[in-house]
């Protein structure tokens, strides 16, 4: 079992969870891996998000780093997807993050890319979780002469912007839009970008102080973007991005959210239109909207269901040769321009779609229609989140509800991979049904993990 990466990293509480201790084996565990089978002293990028935390979390992993041998680029904040661009441009061994993504600001993690700009896969974050929490084999620190260095690299948006302007066929002049920065990354590049291509920019939520970020704001809480749209009459589309600006959910000119199976929508049917989609086939997951395999059917499009967590989209798409999938939270990889979730990239297809068209974006999410969906996170002990699967009393609260459901929607419970909680969504065709009856089963099983 795994015991410190999740789905998205290693994540936790700040000086709790996640201290400079085990943030400095972290670095030196890397390190150690990833240069294990090279002569060369490797190269690492460490870039971070706007919280308080991440400069001391950064520094610490940043002396592991070095303490193994390997020299330090710091990047500053910037956004997850520009450090998985980046390591190809600066030839690095591999790139850190330090950000907890959509968390609120007392949380941070660790993501790591390898030198592709891969998430690193299951085998060398084993090795890593060997090496820090049972020092097999011990860490192996550098002779004096050896220790790396630390620089500091200069504007190193600028080339992952121009990356994304790349790939865009048409400018946005004219557009005119709002943008949600979570106060978190996308504060520092999300104008510049946008203005670069000619849109008019409204900025929100882009003043970050370190502990603000996600606060009520964000592709996680849609509020104040939906309101401000419908307050604006003239605003083409609301832009909302997570706290490091890899995950990405839109607002119509109406001010409705547009979540992100509806983009996967709106997006893999443009591309099959032009040729563009690998195999016909979009990969969602087990938590996409029942709405979404129904719009991929009656389209010719194969929908493939991957587990829940981009690093799981993303080996279905790579394993069978794809190039679109995403998350309903916002998580889609465009596989032909970049190796992981950009919410930045995904609203440039978006707005450039809208562009090339002529549609507005209401007219647009009528594509797919989507069935009532609630989940509720329960907040589980790590024991629970493992024993639920076989617990005899929950799989019975859980057979009661698929009854009722019957066969007009379905039941999902499953363990977040970042989180300790247990995610209970109940999906059918009567929204007060799937309100009450996601409700009743969360409290249930709830009840029925007390004893763990």
């Amino acid at each position: 079992m795994r015991r410190l990466f999740g789905t998205d990293g290693v994540r936790g509480v700040a000086n709790d969870d996640l201290t400079c201790e085990l943030s400095y084996r972290i670095g030196a565990a890397t390190a150690a891996v990833l240069s294990s089978h090279h002569r060369y002293r490797p190269i690492v990028l460490v870039g971070g998000d706007t919280r308080a935390s991440t400069d001391m979390l950064a520094a610490s992993v940043a002396s592991g780093l070095c303490a193994v041998g390997a020299d330090v680029i710091m990047l500053g904040v910037v956004p997850t997807p520009a450090v998985a661009y980046l390591v190809g441009k600066f030839k690095a061994r591999a790139g850190i993050m330090i950000s907890a993504s959509h968390n609120s600001f007392e949380f941070n993690g660790i993501k790591i890319f390898n030198g592709d700009g891969f998430k690193l896969p299951d085998m060398l974050e084993e090795q890593i979780e060997s090496m820090v929490l049972d020092n097999v084999p011990p860490l192996p620190m550098a002779a004096p002469e050896a220790i790396g260095r630390i620089t500091y690299a200069k504007d190193p948006l600028a080339d992952y912007l121009a990356h994304l302007r790349s790939t865009t066929p048409c400018s946005l002049e004219g557009m005119h839009v709002a943008v949600d920065c979570s106060n978190g990354s996308a504060s520092v590049c999300a104008r510049e970008l946008l203005e670069s291509l000619g849109a008019q920019v409204e900025m929100l939520h882009a003043e970050p102080d370190g502990e603000n970020i996600n606060a009520e704001c964000g592709s996680t809480h849609m509020e104040d973007l939906c309101a401000y749209v419908s307050a604006h009459p003239g605003l083409d589309a609301g832009l909302a991005f997570d706290g490091d600006a890899d995950r990405f959910l839109a607002v119509d000119e109406n001010g409705n959210e547009v979540d992100g199976d509806v983009v996967m929508a709106i997006l893999s049917a443009d591309m099959k239109e032009r040729g563009k989609l690998a195999g016909n086939a979009l990969v969602g997951t087990v938590m996409s909207n029942f709405g979404l395999s129904r719009f991929c059917e009656a389209n010719g499009i194969r929908f493939v269901a991957a587990k829940v967590g981009d690093r799981y989209v993303l080996e279905q798409i790579r394993m069978e040769g794809y190039n679109f999938g995403g998350e309903q939270s916002g998580h889609l990889i465009f596989y032909d321009f970049s190796t992981t979730g950009d919410g930045q990239l995904t609203a440039l297809q978006l707005l450039s779609l809208m562009k090339r068209t002529g549609k507005k974006l209401s007219e647009l999410a009528r594509v797919m229609k989507r069935y009532p969906q609630k989940t509720v996170n329960i907040r589980v002990s790590p024991e629970a989140k493992v024993v639920f699967y076989t617990d005899e009393e929950v799989r019975a609260i859980m057979a009661e509800a698929e009854a009722q459901i019957g066969g007009n929607g379905r039941l999902l419970v499953r363990p977040s991979g970042t989180e300790p909680l247990l995610r209970v969504m109940v999906e059918s065709e009567d929204p007060a049904f799937v309100e009450r009856l996601a409700t009743e089963t969360a409290e249930k099983i709830e009840s029925a993990l007390k004893k763990y």
